[in-house]
């Protein structure tokens, strides 16, 4: 039930008294029980089938479409599902083939997109540099090669920074050298700093760290609508927000989960992103958490750029609960992590209240406050959903989201609580169900509906992410632990340095300070191309 305003977070007062030894994540000497044994082969199965499909009929490209047998490549041409795949093929024993991606990746030019096209500096980072340097520190070093291609993806990235901005822009012309001069938003600003320290770290090249460091404290410094919410849209040439939005969906949800991650991978080196991170998870408890009227189910709604609630959620911001039980964990903070386990609760409902059992890209739900969305009123028939499940859908389609079995696999990695494996199960069995195709898995139009037919796309985080995370929730706890290593977004694991004793920071929230709703800003024009990256080699 809804938490009253006296009982929210006691951040400087809920840790264990006892802190000599690093924190721990996960729950001491975890094991799978054996009669879950078979669910491991059974998401290796369908990782195989899916990958087998796409060496056949898309290899080296994007995507596979799994319906038509064509291929995408929307996303550079330089084999997203490849390199996505790589950590996983390790993580699962596929030696030949993980030979066969590094041998393939090595050969890669990334100075000009075979497909012409704008490159995503976000969407590039989280596959290319994550997926390549967590592929190298999984398969033991042995393949120095991929940090050599990350670096060479980072020192072309490294010019979406232009005259002296701390945050980037994050559409490339690989042609020119050219940024589009456009709003970033968050998620794509606060979405660097793991994979650019690992390069850091492997290259000796500290103009890495720096960048992407800087764009995320030039936010987390910004005024906000609320404390340590920052609102979505940034100009990188003024370096101001241009809208209020709050969101912990999509295009914010990384700058937030990040902050996180990476005080953990720093070991609160700095201080501003476990401080950032504590105070939006305060404001959150306090200003966007809600229960629905039927089955006190638990979301965080958003916040309008006019500064009001939105009774929305979404499969991608269903990541807090399992970045929430992180932070618990870390920060020895039981009332997060008792949050976070009831945002795990409503997520999974999500899921469970379908005729798939798989959840939707977006919902929304009616709490003591309103039912209030921004968007269309509620219908007669989603009323009707709404009364018999608690929230009801606005999106149907499954685009092989990950969101909702991240945080079910935190949940099971920090509890031991099996139904969290039977619920893995559930989703092992509704994939097999509902979403094979011509010759591997698609999303659907319609999670409610089977009958509306599939969505002609398999996704590459589909094997970074949904397959390797239902793998891992059945594998043995301490072989990729999350008191070993830290996840990036995009499900590619870093080794991280042995654990603080806790990761309170500063012991202080930060302080709010005056916002002001801005104007919004008008693009401005291309600008000349550079000729030096930033992320030269150090000399």
């Amino acid at each position: 039930m809804r938490r009253s305003c006296t009982v929210f977070l006691t951040l400087l007062g809920a840790v264990a008294s006892s802190l000599a030894a690093g924190v721990t994540v996960q729950k001491p000497s975890l094991t799978v029980p054996t009669q879950y044994a078979s669910q491991k082969a059974a998401a290796e199965k369908i990782f195989t089938t899916s990958y087998a499909a796409y060496r056949e009929f898309a290899f080296g490209h994007d995507e596979l479409l799994p319906v038509s047998l064509g291929l995408g490549d929307d996303l550079g041409g330089w084999g997203a599902s490849l390199v996505d795949a790589m950590g996983t093929l390790v993580v699962m024993g596929f030696d030949d083939l993980f030979l066969e991606a590094v041998n393939f990746t090595s050969t890669i030019d990334f100075n000009t997109p075979p497909v012409p096209q704008l490159i995503s500096v976000f969407e590039t980072n989280i596959r290319w540099i994550g997926g390549l340097i967590s592929a190298y520190e999984l398969s033991g070093e042995k393949f120095p090669i991929l940090i050599t291609k990350a670096k060479e993806i980072a020192d072309k990235l490294a010019f979406a920074w232009i005259d002296g901005n701390a945050i980037p822009y994050n559409s490339l012309d690989f042609t020119t050298n050219s940024p589009v001069i456009e709003n970033n938003n968050i998620a794509q600003i606060g979405t660097l700093t793991l994979e650019w320290a690992a390069l850091t770290k492997y290259t000796g090249n500290a103009t890495y760290k720096e960048l992407a460091e800087k764009g995320t404290i030039a936010v987390a410094e910004l005024a906000a609508p609320l404390p340590g919410l920052a609102a979505q849209s940034v100009d990188p040439a003024t370096g101001q927000f241009t809208d209020a939005t709050i969101t912990w969906g999509g295009g914010s949800d990384s700058y937030f989960e990040y902050l996180l991650k990476y005080a953990r991978y720093t070991n609160n080196a700095n201080n501003i992103f476990i401080d950032t991170w504590k105070t939006a998870v305060d404001s959150s408890i306090h200003a966007l958490l809600r229960t629905s009227t039927v089955g006190n189910w638990s979301f965080l709604a958003d916040r309008s750029d006019q500064g009001l609630i939105e009774h929305v959620g979404s499969h991608l911001a269903c990541f807090y609960a399992g970045n929430w039980l992180l932070g618990g964990q870390l920060l020895r903070n039981q009332t997060i992590v008792d949050i976070a386990l009831e945002l795990n609760e409503g997520c999974w409902n999500t899921y469970a209240g379908t005729a798939t059992g798989i959840g939707p890209e977006n919902f929304a739900f009616i709490s003591a406050d309103g039912n209030f969305t921004g968007g269309d009123a509620i219908t007669a028939d989603q009323l009707a959903f709404y009364n018999e499940h608690g929230y009801y859908i606005t999106h149907p389609d499954y685009i092989q989201r990950p969101e909702v079995l991240e945080s079910n696999f935190y949940a099971w990695r920090v509890t031991g609580d099996t139904k969290y494996l039977d619920r893995a199960a559930d989703a092992i069995a509704s994939f097999n169900k509902f979403l094979p195709a011509t010759v591997a898995f698609a999303g659907l139009n319609d999670v409610n509906d089977p009958g509306a037919g599939l969505f002609d796309d398999m996704e590459s985080f589909w094997f970074a992410e949904v397959l390797k995370y239902l793998y891992l929730t059945f594998d043995d706890p301490n072989h990729i632990s999350l008191d070993t290593h830290v996840w990036n977004t995009e499900c590619h694991p870093l080794i991280a340095p042995p654990a603080l004793s806790s990761y309170q920071g500063s012991g202080t929230l930060i302080p709010p300070k005056p916002f002001t709703t801005p104007t919004p800003i008008t693009p401005g024009p291309v600008p000349s191309p550079r000729t030096q990256p930033l992320g030269v080699p150090a000399q």
